[in-house]
């Protein structure tokens, strides 16, 4: 029998108490006063303005703000203390943050205090964190225009758990342990990036051979770039957008297709194996190699590279010095600020070195076996990370799903 459910024999054998959130604390919608650019402050004794902004996503706490206030403006907001929670009532509303810094509450806030002799504010972060009370918010708030919003009246009528402050606490515990987990593992994959991108960027900084521009060893071209609204089907060939590319990696948000009679049209633009796709607008020069899966894809406004002899360069290192800061420099360079997008001329004078085959492979070998660790969704850290997180949230609200009290 764990810690956790020796307590609960214990000190809850029967279940757990539930009780109606606004009589067990004080809720109300945050306040500031108008308009606020007239007490914005840069005087360090100023009050501090807690706005959306100042969360970080995944944190638990706020611990600073960007924005202070005039002691005048704190008069005319709603105060805020250590301790205290504030709950986003729009934009990612119902996300908590426990508070380590005193302050005034901005407007697009929910202020909680006065829970202390029910709840341990580190539990009740949890709590109010857990799938079923997320939901609950979510489909309990209104709209107003397009923003759905969570008032004080919703949050104080939620109905809520009330285990005894010892088994709170022991859950917090066991949470938190996992919280650390994966917070070690997200450490990991932030170094191991930063090694990755040290080591691709010294790699090709310090190869002194030959050079050749995209033009003398490529074909390329500009895919679709008219409306493709009326040809979209249900089934067909698939369509790529800028925004699908990642380095070394297509990754769709949306599965799109046209039709195969449209694509036929325009079949000079059609993606073959081992092409490299890369961004026209936006993040432009990401670059991915077409696999088996994308093989006869087509891309919208996306630059296609088809390398004339794959014999003297090979596809996959070409889209690794594509990616490289080094080419992202040159590119940069190039890109129309207006507008943030590389023109086809620009991106055929790309200079690239090419060291020999063997040389290629070796830099392919160790950037993909990188690339794997940093990036890879099913065998890499983002895996591990996420298999974490799912793991994390399956007992969060495992641990927090009590027994009614008869």
């Amino acid at each position: 029998m764990s810690r956790l459910d020796e307590l609960i024999a214990e000190l809850c054998p029967d279940g757990v108490e539930y009780k109606c959130f606004g009589d067990i604390a004080t809720i109300a919608r945050g306040a500031s006063p108008r308009p606020i650019k007239n007490f914005i402050t840069n005087d360090k004794n100023g009050v501090n303005w807690i706005k959306i902004g100042d969360v970080k996503t995944g944190e638990k706490y706020i611990t600073e703000t960007e924005e202070k206030i005039t002691l005048e403006g704190a008069k005319k907001s709603r105060k805020v203390n250590p301790g205290d929670f504030i709950l986003s009532n729009s934009m990612s509303f119902g996300r908590p943050y426990i508070l380590k810094t005193s302050g005034c509450i901005h407007d697009g806030w929910l202020a909680i205090s006065g829970f202390s002799e029910y709840f341990d504010a580190d539990f009740l972060y949890y709590l109010l964190n857990t799938s079923s009370l997320q939901a609950e918010m979510r489909k309990r708030a209104s709209f107003g225009g397009a923003v759905q919003n969570l008032n004080a009246d919703i949050v104080k009528a939620l109905e809520l758990p009330v285990p005894p402050l010892p088994v709170q606490q022991e859950i917090v515990r066991i949470l938190d342990s996992f919280t650390e987990l994966t917070a070690e593992l997200t450490a990991e994959l932030a170094a191991r990036k930063k090694q990755y991108e040290y080591y691709r960027n010294s790699v090709f900084d310090n190869c002194d051979t030959e050079q050749k521009s995209i033009a003398e060893i490529a074909q390329t071209n500009i895919g679709l770039a008219t409306s493709v609204t009326k040809h979209k089907r249900e089934q067909g060939v698939i369509l790529l957008h800028n925004s699908d590319i990642q380095q070394n990696a297509i990754v769709l948000k949306n599965i799109e297709f046209i039709s195969e009679e449209f694509a036929s049209k325009n079949s000079g633009k059609i993606l073959h194996k081992d092409d490299i796709i890369t961004v026209h607008t936006g993040d432009v020069g990401t670059s991915a190699v077409i696999d088996d899966k994308y093989d006869g894809a087509i891309g919208f406004t996306t630059i296609t590279t088809r390398i004339k002899d794959k014999k003297q360069v090979l596809p996959a290192y070409l889209c690794h010095y594509l990616n490289s800061q080094r080419c992202k420099s040159d590119i940069a360079s190039m890109t129309i600020s207006d507008r943030n997008n590389l023109n086809q001329s620009s991106f055929e004078k790309l200079m690239i070195p090419i060291p020999s085959v063997e040389d290629q492979k070796r830099i392919i070998s160790i950037l993909d076996r990188f690339n794997i660790i940093c990036n890879s969704v099913s065998n890499g850290l983002p895996a591990e990370i996420t298999a974490r997180q799912k793991q994390y949230e399956y007992y969060r609200d495992k641990l927090l799903t009590f027994k009614p009290l008869s």
